[in-house]
């Protein structure tokens, strides 16, 4: 769980997660979206990556992103536990 609480920890993969919640994206598109260079945006997706947050897809040329259901579980499952201690309101989703 060490390397998905880093790459959370950090705000532009987190509005990286946000924003591939609209569906998959190229590695150019995401690189436009943030205003940051391709091998910044590389980097942060390699992170993702480790972290089984995001997976790709090769097509063409291009490399898609998309979220990692599983990734998402296993977030999911490690924070279940502490559910039993506390009465926790819905959460508001921003997407």
């Amino acid at each position: 769980m060490d390397i998905v609480f880093k790459a959370i920890n950090d705000p532009t993969r987190r509005e990286i997660l946000r924003f591939l919640t609209h569906g998959p994206q190229n590695a150019g598109t995401i690189a436009q979206q943030f205003n940051m260079t391709k091998p910044s945006i590389s980097h942060h997706l390699d992170l993702l990556k480790q972290a089984q947050l995001v997976d790709f897809s090769k097509k063409g040329q291009f490399l898609v992103y998309t979220l990692n259901k599983s990734g998402f579980e296993s977030i999911h499952a490690w924070f279940q536990p502490f559910t039993l201690f506390f009465e926790l309101p819905k959460p508001k989703i921003r997407l």
